[in-house]
């Protein structure tokens, strides 16, 4: 009997070892999303990416990137920039939600198991299409190419029309794209690429979806808040995005404010600076005086302003 029992947990051992895990091998889990994005505290996608407010999409394309830069590198953020790229639409800044992928150069081996997990959840074409079925509005289809530009084109046309008609955003690679006068036809399509190249996507391979990826010299997680403008792009952790954005906004009403006393010869020589209490107590009358510029809370507004105040006083444990 003793020894039966033992063949019969022997047996169990081997079939646990022989059996693949029960997860997604290029798709990350929820679980593995929530546990590169902890400090994320707000809702979430089904797929488990944090799910920023859609009025944050329509407020950070006013602000600076150099605004959002200064913001995370006091926060001790250093490699979310990235620069170098060509832009479909140069004069229309865009933002999104992160969905990021990664491509690699192709091995068999690799792309065979990749194609047989496809397979068996239904994944249809080329699996540079796959990162697009999951786009949803609002999205930012992020994909490290690794540089690759000739056959290292990641849409052309057609896999354009699916980012725009799914995001109605566009996209950001480290990569080529083909077809570029079509996409940029495209309604609600934007798009940042290393270059255009006529080629064909070839011999290389979809790694993973909503896994951390890096795009150039900066680190990107699914769901950070994507800000995309000719100059190149800012990756914001989703759980500082509103503040981000906030103060973004808030040095850009001191810059407007500052603008006016240049032009009218009232700031003397402190062309960038000088603010303190009675330059601040100034810069909210002028704010009551043009209400339509304030576009954040007027409660984050006065909140900012408090930290700015302190700051300028030079009161002990005052923000940066």
């Amino acid at each position: 009997m003793l020894k039966n029992l033992k063949l019969v947990l022997l047996g169990c051992i081997a079939l646990a070892i022989a059996t693949p895990p029960a997860m997604a091998q290029v798709k990350q889990t929820p679980e593995q999303m929530t546990f590169y994005t902890s400090q994320w505290k707000g809702e979430r996608f089904a797929d488990g990416r944090p799910k920023i407010p859609d009025n944050l999409l329509g407020r950070v394309v006013d602000v600076s990137i150099e605004d959002l830069w200064d913001y995370l590198r006091d926060k001790g953020f250093n490699a979310q920039f990235d620069t170098g790229f060509q832009m479909l639409h140069p004069e229309k800044p865009f933002a999104g939600r992160a969905l990021t992928a990664q491509y690699m150069p192709l091995r068999s081996d690799m792309w065979t198991a990749i194609a047989a997990e496809g397979k068996r959840e239904g994944r249809v074409s080329g699996n540079n299409s796959w990162p697009i079925a999951e786009l949803q509005i609002g999205d930012m289809y992020v994909a490290d190419g690794f540089g690759k530009i000739v056959e290292g084109t990641l849409i052309g046309s057609n896999l354009g029309s699916g980012i725009a008609t799914h995001s109605h955003t566009g996209f950001v690679f480290d990569a080529g794209i083909r077809d570029a006068e079509e996409n940029r036809e495209l309604e609600n399509m934007n798009g940042l690429y290393r270059a255009y190249d006529p080629s064909a996507w070839k011999d290389m391979t979809l790694t993973s979806i909503n896994a951390p990826i890096r795009i150039g010299r900066a680190t990107v997680l699914p769901g950070d808040l994507v800000l995309a403008k000719n100059d190149g792009v800012i990756f914001i952790p989703a759980y500082l995005a509103e503040d981000a954005v906030a103060h973004a906004e808030f040095i850009n009403l001191e810059d407007a404010f500052n603008f006016d006393l240049n032009r009218s010869g009232k700031n003397g020589g402190s062309f960038e600076g000088g603010w303190n209490t009675a330059k601040y107590d100034a810069f909210v009358q002028w704010i009551n005086a043009n209400p339509s510029k304030l576009k954040m809370a007027r409660a984050e507004f006065n909140a900012i302003l408090a930290e700015r105040k302190r700051r300028s006083e030079g009161v002990p444990g005052a923000p940066k």
